[in-house]
C-alpha cells in the first residue's frame, strides 16, 4: 500500500468503516495500492501517423500482450487532461480493414488524434468483445441470417459483451494518468471510471467515423442495445 502521510487519512484508512468500505467498493480503492499491470517491455514505434513508444503488458497470455502507444508528446505528471482511446482488438476490422464494424477506422482516426495531441492508446487483447476471432466469425454468419451483433453473441452461448476495462485502468495507473479525455462512444467505458477516486474523465469525445451500408445494422444495434452515442 502507498504511504499516506496526512494522519486524518491514516485513521480512516485503519478504520472498521474503511474495511467494510472497500469491501463493498474495491474497485473504488485500488487506486491506493500498487498497479497490477506488468510491463513486459517498451519500444519506439515509428507509424504513419507519427512516433509512439510501445509498450506491452503482461495479459496471462504471453502471445497476446495489452499494448499502449503513447504519443511521443506525451508528458509525464502533467496537470492536463490526457485524450485516451481503449480499442478492443478487432483483427477483421483493424488489420483487413473489414466494413461490418467500424473498428478500424476508429483505431486509424484514434491513432493520428492521438499523436498529434500526446495522447495514449491502450489496445486491450478481447477479440469479439471478448469471445475470440472464431467465435467472431461464426457470430458474423448469424448475423447474415438476420441477428444482431449481441443477439449472435447470446445465440452462441456468450455474453453480449463479455469485455472488461480493468487492465486499461491499470495500465493508466502505471502511466501515471489519472485525468483523461476519452475517445468513445460508448457508455459502458465511460462507466468503468465511475467508482474511481483516482482517474477522471473530464470529457468524453465523440468518435464517429467509419460509416458503411455494410455496417449500417451494426452501429444500429449499438445505438440500440447498448445506447451508443451517435448522432
Amino acid at each position: 500500500m502507498k504511504h499516506i502521510t496526512n494522519s486524518f487519512y491514516n485513521t480512516f484508512y485503519q478504520s472498521e468503516e474503511f474495511f467494510i468500505s472497500v469491501v463493498n467498493h474495491p474497485k473504488k480503492y485500488l487506486w491506493l495500492m500498487e498497479t497490477s499491470v506488468k510491463l513486459l517491455v517498451e519500444s519506439r514505434l515509428p507509424t504513419k501517423f507519427g512516433g509512439f513508444r510501445i509498450l506491452a503488458f503482461d495479459s496471462g497470455r504471453e502471445e497476446m500482450p495489452h499494448l499502449a502507444l503513447v504519443s511521443d508528446g506525451f508528458k509525464q505528471n502533467s496537470l492536463d487532461p490526457v485524450s485516451v482511446r481503449i480499442h478492443s482488438e478487432c483483427m477483421t476490422g483493424d488489420v483487413f480493414r473489414s466494413s461490418r464494424c467500424d473498428c478500424g477506422d476508429q483505431l486509424a482516426f484514434s491513432m493520428a488524434m492521438l499523436q498529434k495531441s500526446g495522447g495514449v492508446l491502450i489496445y486491450l487483447r478481447q477479440e469479439g468483445r471478448g469471445i475470440g476471432l472464431v467465435e467472431k466469425l461464426k457470430a458474423y454468419i448469424l448475423q447474415d441470417n438476420g441477428l444482431d451483433t449481441f443477439q449472435a453473441n447470446l445465440d452462441l452461448g456468450h455474453p453480449e459483451d463479455g469485455r472488461t476495462f480493468d487492465p486499461a485502468i491499470e495500465i493508466l495507473r502505471h502511466l501515471k494518468i489519472y485525468k483523461i479525455k476519452l475517445l468513445t462512444n460508448n457508455p459502458e467505458k465511460v462507466g468503468a471510471f465511475d467508482d474511481l477516486d483516482d482517474i477522471n474523465v473530464v470529457e468524453r469525445v465523440p468518435l464517429q467515423v467509419g460509416f458503411d451500408p455494410e455496417n449500417k445494422a451494426y452501429l444500429e444495434a449499438k445505438k440500440v442495445v447498448k445506447g451508443h452515442f451517435f448522432s
